[in-house]
């Protein structure tokens, strides 16, 4: 319904304007990006501000080409798999997944930092992590198997961590980031890695040591990867 509209707003201007206003450049069209996930998508600052994450800025770089994009951002701060799973099921998350070109998903870290403080849980959580996620993507091309859906990995919020302690955290890193990609690429979607990136600039993109959220560079710099990935398939 909301791209009927879209569409019927286009068709109405271009029967009220001359038609040398649209000899400029080729019509835009028009798209549904749905993002999902936890306090990234949300654009939780490093001082728990709320601010804009990363799929603002790859919204706004979708406006700056050729698409008119409506956006809606189900998000929640501290989201985990199992609270993602009872999102989509929401009707008015599912009907906007049902009319989506483009979903960006990022969830799994929180299913893992609750679990830090007792080392012999994490291999539950990550079980979990799986387990959710699978479920979460069948759903969505159950849903709406023609839309296209981005999983971001994730890079190391613990960047200023004691150099004795980075082994551990660098293989508990990989062991999601791995799970995320096998469930990404099971299901025939695209994984978005972002651990390479932030890890070039720890000091811009995570500024604050006590704080696992970026700046807003930080956001910047994996919407970029998000748009690199989606940039590809825009015209298939």
């Amino acid at each position: 319904m909301k791209k009927l509209a879209a569409l019927l707003v286009v068709l109405m201007l271009s029967v009220s304007l001359p038609s040398d206003v649209f000899a400029k450049g080729p019509a835009k069209k028009v798209v549904d990006y749905v993002a999902l996930g936890d306090s990234l998508a949300r654009g939780v600052t490093p001082d728990n501000e709320i601010g804009a994450g990363y799929p603002d800025y790859l919204t706004e770089r979708l406006r700056q080409s050729q698409y008119m994009v409506d956006y809606d951002n189900f998000s929640v701060p501290g989201a985990t798999t199992d609270h993602l799973l009872g999102v989509i099921k929401q009707d008015v998350v599912l009907n906007n997944i049902q009319e989506a070109e483009f979903i960006t998903i990022d969830i799994g870290a929180n299913d893992l930092l609750s679990a830090l403080p007792n080392p012999a849980k994490l291999p539950a959580a990550l079980k979990t992590v799986s387990t959710n996620l699978n479920a979460v993507l069948a759903a969505i091309d159950q849903h709406n198997p023609n839309a296209k859906v981005y999983v971001m990995g994730y890079y190391n919020p613990f960047p200023y961590a004691p150099a004795e302690q980075q082994p551990q955290l660098e293989e508990l890193l990989n062991n999601l980031n791995g799970l995320i990609q096998l469930a990404t690429l099971i299901n025939g979607d695209t994984y978005v890695p972002t651990k390479d990136i932030i890890a070039k600039n720890y000091q811009t993109y995570l500024p604050n040591p006590s704080n696992i959220h970026l700046s807003e560079e930080g956001y910047q710099a994996v919407a970029k990867e998000f748009w690199k990935k989606l940039d590809k398939s825009k015209n298939d």
